[in-house]
């Protein structure tokens, strides 16, 4: 399948360096172009949009940490382990498990990465704003719809992860400080941009093949429907309900019928697929000095089996992190199409391996590392599969639409409607009527390992009484709600120059 690598340009290359430092925030070159002149034309307006994609690919790994954000919420929900070879191994990882993160601590990169995102995006609209010498009124439109989406993306990190962040729509100068505001506000910028960014009417509702990557209207409906249901804004329920509906209604989107198939690579941008993040194994050049170059992603290294012999059973190996619960394999029906889709049963291989922490015997096949999936790398093997993030999919769509329905007093028989449509594509019956709370459990079985599942959980209010001290002794605290929010990294609470107040973690 085409990717966003296709347009990328090995220019772009130089702009990913730095970024893991201050270094980022501001470049002044005595021989170079300045980059008001340069970014004045189309062509390089459009490698600075290019660029803003950019941070997408980087927080599996990136400034020395691992961090793939649809992977660190899921640790901290109620389907996988953190696993790798004990408890101190990612020890951060296993402390976020655990509700128990300090400053010192916790995930750091995220941080670094939506904001560097979030930097780039404001270059954009900022070198539009001194003027694009042979840009149309179509090509400003769509520039700024696909930053304004990206920059609230970028944002939904850090408001879901730190909740209370310094935050700013125009690039900083000296002493690079802004102030820290609410959750809340940040709630309101994010929506702000992507209701802005619709209005502009300037995306397509799905990207060509070629441009497969870009910001799209229905990703843009899904984003909106995503933090209008986190925040429980219910003034906009009705809203992101008729966003859904347009997507469903559309021609360009649908449930594929194979399940199994939507996280191979022959999956990649099918009919239900609205929005990946694109990685790719051929010609990749991502290596361990430079994490931020073009190529595959490391993912499927981290989630796979440790000391897995080459190829056996079809998969390469691993280093043995987030291994699948026994309880979450055995949660699903086993008529269930996507249980085998979804978990690979190692322990009925009878392949031999190297069993590590937490290692039940079941690991994450959506994301597994594939006897081929690195083919054509040109660096290190083991960053450079080429595994799509599938971020949203068309059943997602259905699920909110049925959940919006349900909350908004509409059409049970629609909603249900909806809820059937996805538990008949794994072969189940249908639920006598949807409720909100068997289309969560419908969910959680549709989005394992795709990082929804701790959210939904919060933002229903069932965390505290599901995210609670285990059998296995792996996890001793209880969810509260003062957890909702890591601790802001140490690192930057000293940057920061006393501008930025602690979480109460």
């Amino acid at each position: 399948m085409n990717k966003i690598y296709r347009f990328l340009g090995a220019g772009l290359a130089a702009l990913a360096m730095g970024a893991c430092t201050d270094s980022f925030l501001e470049v002044e070159s005595p021989t170079q172009t300045p980059s008001d002149e340069y970014f004045s034309t189309k062509e390089h307006l459009e490698e600075s949009v290019v660029a803003a994609y950019d941070p997408l690919q980087w927080t599996d790994w990136a400034c020395d940490e691992y961090a793939p954000f649809t992977l660190m919420s899921d640790i901290m929900a109620d389907d996988l382990w953190v696993g790798g070879s004990n408890a101190t191994d990612n020890q951060n990882w296993h402390l976020m498990a655990n509700y128990s993160a300090t400053p010192l601590k916790v995930i750091t990169s995220l941080w670094v990465e939506a904001f560097s995102g979030i930097k780039r995006c404001n270059d954009v609209l900022e070198n539009i704003e001194r003027g694009i010498d042979d840009a149309t009124d179509a090509d400003i439109a769509s520039w700024t719809a696909q930053v304004r989406v990206l920059r609230a993306f970028y944002a939904n990190w850090l408001w879901k992860f730190y909740g209370n962040v310094p935050y700013y729509e125009r690039n900083l100068t000296m002493p690079y400080t802004s102030p820290q505001i609410s959750a809340d506000e940040l709630y309101a910028h994010m929506v702000g941009d992507i209701e802005a960014a619709i209005a502009l009417n300037a995306l397509p509702f799905r990207a060509s093949d070629e441009e497969a990557g870009r910001v799209t209207t229905a990703m843009a409906y899904m984003l909106y429907a995503e933090i209008v249901m986190y925040q429980r804004d219910t003034a906009r329920y009705a809203k992101a309900l008729q966003y859904m509906k347009e997507i469903i209604n559309s021609p360009e989107y649908d449930l594929v019928d194979d399940y199994s198939t939507i996280f191979t690579e022959a999956g990649e941008w099918s009919k239900e697929s609205i929005w990946e993040i694109n990685y790719i194994s051929q010609n990749a050049i991502r290596d361990w000095d430079t994490p931020m170059a073009a190529g595959g992603t490391v993912l499927p290294t981290l989630i796979s089996p440790n000391n897995w012999p080459t190829g056996a059973d079809g998969h390469n190996g691993g280093w043995g992190f987030a291994p699948v619960r026994l309880e979450t394999y055995e949660h699903f029906s086993p008529d269930d199409a996507r249980r085998d889709a979804t978990i690979w049963n190692v322990g009925a291989s009878g392949v031999d391996y190297n069993k590590r922490y937490q290692d039940f015997g079941f690991f994450l096949e959506k994301y597994s590392a594939k006897a081929d999936g690195n083919a054509g790398q040109k660096a290190s093997g083991e960053l450079n599969y080429n595994n799509n993030w599938r971020i949203y999919r068309y059943s997602e769509t259905l699920l909110n639409a049925a959940e919006l329905i349900v909350a908004t007093g509409g059409s049970a028989t629609e909603a249900k409607g909806y809820l059937a449509a996805v538990r008949n594509r794994a072969g189940l019956q249908q639920v006598p009527e949807a409720t909100i709370d068997n289309i969560i459990e419908e969910r959680r079985l549709e989005f394992v390992g795709e990082g929804k599942r701790y959210w939904d959980l919060i933002r229903t209010d069932k965390a505290a009484t599901v995210l609670v001290p285990d059998q296995y002794g792996y996890r001793t605290n209880t969810w509260s709600p003062n957890k909702k929010h890591l601790p802001i990294p140490q690192s930057e609470i000293d940057k920061a120059q006393g501008t930025l107040t602690q979480n109460p973690y």
